[in-house]
């Protein structure tokens, strides 16, 4: 489904994303993706910040098109990773991926599964490679909403 219908069936919204909330988008999940990596953290905790990092970045993407999802739906964060094929370019094979990570999200949050270090090193790096995908599609698509602010 394009972006454009999702907008009609109201699972999307327009939204004009600023340089500023961009920068502290990316930053945040930047910060995230770092937190997944400390061995302190428990690996459901690890797990989180990982998972963070892959929806801010997965959010940007919408931002950069002139998207978000409306956050009090249900369903958004599903919404938010399906819309990287067409925001970020990410192959259907990732998506498939990154929404079983979304549903080990559920489990762990919403029925206290535990999340195996298996499932954390996977998330560490499909949210390091979704990271870095965003940096360079930010400098290649939209350079102005990373442009340092003088």
């Amino acid at each position: 489904m394009s972006l454009s219908n999702l907008l009609a069936i109201q699972r999307l919204q327009r939204f004009e994303a600023s340089p500023q909330g961009v920068q502290r988008l990316l930053a945040a999940a930047e910060r995230n993706l770092a937190d997944a990596g400390l061995p302190a953290l428990s690996p459901e905790n690890r797990f989180d910040a990982a998972y963070k990092c892959i929806m801010q970045c997965a959010t940007i993407g919408l931002w950069a098109h002139g998207y978000r999802t409306p956050t009090s739906q249900t369903g958004h964060h599903q919404t938010t990773l399906q819309c990287l094929i067409h925001t970020l370019g990410v192959p259907a094979e990732v998506l498939i991926v990154l929404d079983a990570l979304r549903k080990r999200r559920n489990q762990n949050d919403y029925e206290g599964e535990p999340v195996s270090p298996a499932a954390v090193a996977e998330c560490r790096v499909q949210a390091q490679d979704l990271l870095a995908r965003t940096r360079g599609f930010l400098q290649t698509e939209f350079p102005h909403l990373i442009a340092l602010s003088p």
